[in-house]
């Protein structure tokens, strides 16, 4: 729940606006970093929130490759040959931005009944349109070796700019009708704001989530949307 708090007057609040758009700043005199305000009312601080929600452009995946043998180095061999497979199979898909992670191997003891054998897995990670979900999971997803993990929707980077500047805006509006109230309620007219301090400001949230089989198929359209969230924290004076 949103929360503003109403303290005594300050003199001197120190303005520290952070950057909003997370670029480097060159480093302030001393001076400027002793900017001070008056405020001769009361001090109000307000935390904004704003979250949007934003279409689903692509989607990025995550499959876990598996294979094992007697021994580690055939093992590897195994793998290799799967990756092989794997790779047309995205291939095929287009999928972009395709990264191989490196293998890692470990080895079971002997068991009553079972040998010794030499387990390798590894990670492969990409993205790839919205309409391909169905074909990843039945056609790469069945491969041997093969664990798919759930896939994250993604927003266009292309909107990230706009939806911050939105997300910034509706923030700092939170904030000042929450001031606003507050002041009203104490009987003043006016609210200035004298410092923003920026919470954070995140790209599309990653929300994993995978379409379970149905007779309709794998939807895309059924998976959450990427979602940008932004906190601003504001201190106003009213008077």
């Amino acid at each position: 729940m949103l929360r503003c708090s109403l303290r005594s007057a300050l003199a001197g609040s120190v303005l520290a606006v952070t950057s909003l758009f997370w670029l480097p700043l060159p480093p302030a005199s001393a001076a400027e970093a002793q900017v001070q305000l008056r405020c001769d009312g009361a001090l109000i601080d307000a935390r904004g929130v704003a979250q949007l929600k934003r279409t689903t452009s692509r989607l990025a995946f995550s499959l876990g490759l598996e294979a094992e043998a007697p021994d580690a180095d055939a093992a590897l061999g195994v793998l290799q040959q799967r990756l092989v497979v794997v790779r047309q199979a995205l291939k095929r898909l287009e999928v972009n931005d395709l990264r191989v992670g490196s293998p890692s191997s470990w080895s079971r003891a002997a068991e009553p009944g079972r040998p010794p054998v030499a387990q390798v897995s590894l990670q492969v990670r990409g993205e790839l349109a919205p309409q391909r979900l169905q074909a990843l999971v039945r056609e790469v997803g069945r491969l041997p070796g093969v664990q798919l993990s759930p896939v994250t929707t993604q927003a266009d980077p292309r909107g990230d700019a706009a939806a911050r500047r939105s997300l910034l805006r509706d923030a700092f509006a939170d904030a000042r009708r929450q001031a606003e109230e507050l002041a009203a309620v104490a009987g003043f007219s006016r609210v200035t704001p004298l410092e923003l301090r920026l919470d954070g400001m995140e790209q599309p949230m990653p929300l994993r989530a995978m379409a379970d089989a149905s007779p309709q198929g794998f939807n895309p359209d059924e998976l959450p949307l990427p979602i940008n969230r932004v906190g601003m924290g504001v201190s106003f004076c009213a008077t």
